[in-house]
């Protein structure tokens, strides 16, 4: 492996839509910070947008080394061929090592194109990212610090730990809550490195003339105490005992993919690998059997208490504390202990 080449930055795209930043960005300058101190490089955030200068501070704060700042009024909006454009000449003057975005709407986007201008290579929906060392069993050529990422396989049934030790920069997509942001250090600075777009004169064949919102009224992410229910819940108007009793803790309902495809409740409120990743004080699991695609989403949270009639279901595994009974009959024992 070229010497240069080791000496490059670990980049995180730091995503903003109007002005401003999600909170995918902290979280992906959590792990950022960890794989740029292992190979001893910057670890750098990439902001792109117009007139947003004023996000380098959260950044830093959150982490980054350097800010590479790229403005130009074509970026005011999120348009894939201007992002792609800028941001492919942006890795070509500086040649990171690792680039990484958030498997977000945005980042699901841009990464691919990015990538397929580059020829390099992309993985998409990672849980964890770490650096280590490969050999080629071919060739038997060894390559060290290598960025190892790892995501789910074949419906979830395995883990699979993907390389691309020779075309780089390495680049990945992570997953929305599965990466620990640090915690924020007020009035920490860094360096701002400005970088040209190089649009002038582009045509840009897409033209934004109205963004229409809908705002979720559901934070799962955010959620102390999460009520999960899954297919064994049985109807959406049995999710009303799941509503009662997350009422009664202040808590929040969410889902396992069955519930939601059966229909019991929205998409918005699904965990697991195709859902949001949660890490709450307190997950109280009805009816979910533990596919491996939940675990994913839930099994990270502090404490974990499982209702289930089946004494022998995966969830069971992971649970701090187990329940084998109806959650009929269960949750609103657990409801009145509650309120009493």
């Amino acid at each position: 492996m070229a010497t240069d080449r080791s000496k490059g930055e670990v980049w995180v795209f730091a995503e903003q839509e109007e002005g401003v930043l999600s909170d995918v960005p902290r979280e992906l300058l959590g792990k950022g910070r960890e794989l740029a101190d292992r190979l001893g490089v910057p670890l750098a955030a990439v902001l792109m947008g117009h007139c947003v200068e004023a996000l380098a501070a959260p950044l830093f704060e959150a982490g980054a080394d350097k800010v590479r700042l790229i403005e130009a009024p074509e970026l005011k909006v999120f348009r894939g061929m201007p992002y792609r454009h800028a941001l492919v000449k942006a890795i070509r003057e500086t040649a990171p090592q690792i680039v990484v975005f958030g498997a977000t709407h945005m980042g699901r986007d841009l990464a691919p194109a990015v990538a397929s201008e580059l020829k390099c290579g992309l993985t998409a929906d990672c849980t964890d990212l770490q650096i280590g060392d490969f050999t080629d069993k071919k060739t038997g050529e060894e390559f060290k610090n290598i960025l190892m990422q790892i995501r789910p396989a074949f419906g979830g049934n395995i883990i699979a730990t993907i390389v691309n030790p020779r075309n780089w920069p390495q680049m990945a997509t992570v997953r929305e809550g599965v990466m620990k942001p640090l915690a924020t250090q007020p009035g920490r600075t860094g360096e701002l490195v400005r970088h040209e777009a190089g649009l002038d004169g582009a045509d840009i064949p897409v033209e934004v003339l109205e963004i229409v919102r809908r705002h979720s009224s559901v934070n799962l992410k955010g959620a102390r105490i999460i009520v999960a229910g899954g297919a064994g819940v049985g109807s959406r108007e049995n999710f009303k005992l799941l509503h009662d009793l997350a009422d009664a803790l202040g808590g929040a309902v969410g889902g396992s993919r069955a519930a939601v495809d059966l229909g019991y409740l929205e998409h918005e409120r699904q965990i697991g690998q195709t859902g949001v990743t949660v890490r709450p004080a307190l997950m109280i699991s009805c009816g979910i059997s533990g596919a491996v695609q939940h675990l994913a989403g839930m099994q990270d949270s502090a404490k974990i208490i499982a209702i289930n009639t089946d004494k022998d279901a995966p969830i069971f595994k992971v649970a701090h504390y187990g329940i084998v009974g109806d959650l009929n009959v269960v949750v609103p024992k657990l409801i009145k202990a509650i309120k009493g």
